[in-house]
């Protein structure tokens, strides 16, 4: 057997550090062969070494592996504060995977997965991050900061997420939202993931509570998660199904096929409204398939770093 598939046998909650790192590492290793020049896998800055040039930061493990002379310019300390807001209401639970892998993740999974990642990017670049829960109440919240003591206590939380029963129905992302912003004081990066589905209230109160985040000059990037071929593209066999919404309790009974067409047709325009009222917010819309490779949000953040600046 070999890394790979021992890697993708690993379960999810058990193992929640362990496949944030094997992530965090296969898109660093990828990133030398793309635009983002700029990051290692200590992620200090390099430049191509010019003859005659001290050799005293040569950095040789890259040298190993690329067979090309860079030098190492480290980084001041840097002042970036980042904020991770997750979704954690009934319908982020689907799809009802029993045991979850690296390849076969609920939304929720992708997202405690992807915030992981972040995290530990984060640390590598030393900087603060905070963590915020919500579904109908406000289950957990802590402020930036970069100790290692502190992100052990994300990684705990975020581990946890994946082992309770959730119990939660509604969601109420207008309220939590509203509340989070007014605790972020200090200009911060945040990151919202979310299906974009809930109860509460109509979807231009949600945005209004969206535009909060945006108060004190935050940079927001809003990751919409879905199961892009069950909840965008409704690929289910023509054979006569129930359908459940997780969260209302309501139920339907159907042939997919006689509305897939109209189904898929409600969900563009749904989907283009959310594209419009972010960017007339300037908030950063990115779909978040949770079958794709998670490193879209990896990769996501990186540009938005760039940007803070």
């Amino acid at each position: 057997m070999d890394l790979q598939t021992e890697i993708n046998n690993l379960q999810l909650p058990d193992n929640l550090e362990l496949l944030a790192n094997q992530v965090v590492e296969g898109f660093i290793s990828g990133m030398h062969k793309s635009p983002f020049h700029g990051f290692s896998s200590e992620f200090a800055e390099h430049k191509i070494y010019n003859q005659g040039e001290s050799t005293r930061h040569i950095d040789w493990k890259l040298f190993a592996k690329t067979d090309k002379l860079y030098t190492k310019k480290y980084d001041e300390e840097t002042n970036l504060r980042c904020h991770i807001i997750i979704d954690n209401s009934a319908s982020m639970h689907y799809p009802d995977i029993k045991k979850q892998y690296i390849n076969k993740l609920n939304k929720l999974g992708f997202s405690v997965l992807a915030a992981t990642a972040l995290i530990k990017l984060l640390k590598k670049q030393r900087d603060a991050v905070g963590l915020s829960i919500y579904a109908d109440t406000y289950e957990f919240y802590a402020p930036e900061k970069g100790s290692e003591r502190h992100m052990h206590l994300l990684f705990n939380t975020l581990e946890g997420l994946l082992t309770k029963n959730n119990n939660a129905q509604q969601t109420k992302t207008y309220t939590y939202l509203h509340q989070i912003a007014e605790k972020i004081h200090r200009r911060s990066l945040i990151f919202l993931f979310t299906d974009m589905f809930q109860t509460e209230t109509d979807h231009d109160a949600l945005f209004q509570a969206l535009q909060h985040l945006k108060y004190n000059k935050h940079e927001v990037v809003l990751f919409h998660v879905l199961d892009k071929e069950k909840e965008f593209d409704f690929n289910f066999d023509n054979a006569p199904k129930r359908f459940k919404d997780i969260e209302t309790g309501e139920m339907i009974d159907l042939f997919a096929e006689n509305i897939k067409d109209a189904y898929k047709d409600s969900m563009e325009k749904y989907q283009s409204a959310i594209k419009l009222r972010c960017a007339q917010y300037k908030i950063n819309y990115v779909i978040a398939d949770v079958q794709k490779d998670i490193s879209k949000i990896l990769q996501t953040y990186l540009i938005e770093r760039q940007r803070f600046a």
